[in-house]
């Protein structure tokens, strides 16, 4: 199975590397306010969804742009989930930085994951008690145990009605205490490079099940531990997802935790407090209080 997912990544990743040669040209549409979807997306999800149904016609597909079709048969409990381009903002703008996503899920475990970057041709790939692979490489998570010392990654929210201040708040609290924060802007890219060392660990709002579900087989099969804020495991259709090393995840949620959807009441309420108000939170205007004009004497 894994063989031919790996088929299906790179065929999406050949018509994604055709249109990235005239990206302008590339005809785009809004899902809504800064969601993008563009004719590559259809294209390589079609294509996707073709080369998997080939060889396993009755099992079930549940892809971002098409949505779901349940299985038939003996291949009902057996789903595909697929985000032919994740990163697609990137991809419209030629910022190199956007992925193919496919996994298998047998009932309700992830049996199957591969991450492809057709920019860069690397390869991500996870069976369940089989390890994580880049291009034939064994991949292990970070062995970072000081959060000081760690780069993360994360996504800003994006969308209308995204809970943008409660994010910038969890933001603040996270960045001093690490090295570095980077925000690519491909989930997917980011959970396949914390099972490969490049960042020691990653966290975000807002995802879908298509977003994260190969990349977090491939942060387990690393060693790493994948779950919502809170460090529950069962995050896949919970829109919060953090992953890390199992020493750094632990410190993690200790920050994140509060900022959960899932956190108690009184967590809730005291991040609500410490949150700006909704008018102090609006653009102020420019107040007189310029600084006095320096006169420079001619030389």
């Amino acid at each position: 199975m894994l063989n031919v997912a790996i088929k299906a990544a790179r065929t999406a990743g050949t018509i994604i590397n055709r249109a990235a040669l005239d990206v302008e040209s590339v005809r785009v549409s809004a899902k809504q306010t800064n969601d993008f979807v563009t004719e590559v997306d259809h294209a390589a999800e079609a294509a996707i969804i073709d080369t998997l149904l080939t060889a396993y016609p009755d099992h079930a597909i549940w892809a971002e742009e098409s949505g779901q079709r349940p299985g038939k048969h003996g291949g009902a409990d057996h789903v595909w989930i697929i985000d032919p381009l994740d990163g697609t903002t990137n991809f419209i703008h030629g910022f190199p930085v956007y992925c193919v996503s496919i996994a298998l899920m047998v009932g309700n475990k992830l049996e199957q994951a591969v991450i492809y970057d057709p920019s860069r041709n690397d390869l991500f790939c996870a069976t369940k008690g089989r390890g994580a692979y880049m291009n034939d490489r064994r991949l292990r998570v970070a062995k970072r145990i000081a959060l000081r010392d760690c780069l993360l990654s994360t996504g800003f929210p994006f969308r209308p009605g995204d809970a943008l201040q409660t994010y910038l708040q969890m933001l603040g609290e996270v960045m001093p205490k690490c090295a570095g924060v980077r925000r690519p802007g491909s989930a997917a890219l980011d959970l396949a490079y914390v099972a490969a060392g490049f960042s020691d660990g990653f966290f975000e709002m807002g995802l879908s099940p298509w977003d994260v579900a190969a990349g977090a087989l491939l942060v387990t099969e690393a060693g790493g531990l994948v779950g919502n804020f809170t460090g529950e495991a069962n995050f896949l259709e919970q829109k919060e997802c953090l992953a890390a090393n199992p020493k750094i995840y632990g410190q993690l949620v200790g920050i994140t935790g509060k900022y959960s959807k899932f956190a108690s009441a009184g967590d809730k309420a005291a991040v609500r407090q410490s949150l700006p108000s909704a008018d102090s939170a609006q653009p102020q205007p420019p107040q007189d209080d310029f600084p006095p004009t320096v006169h420079v004497a001619p030389l």
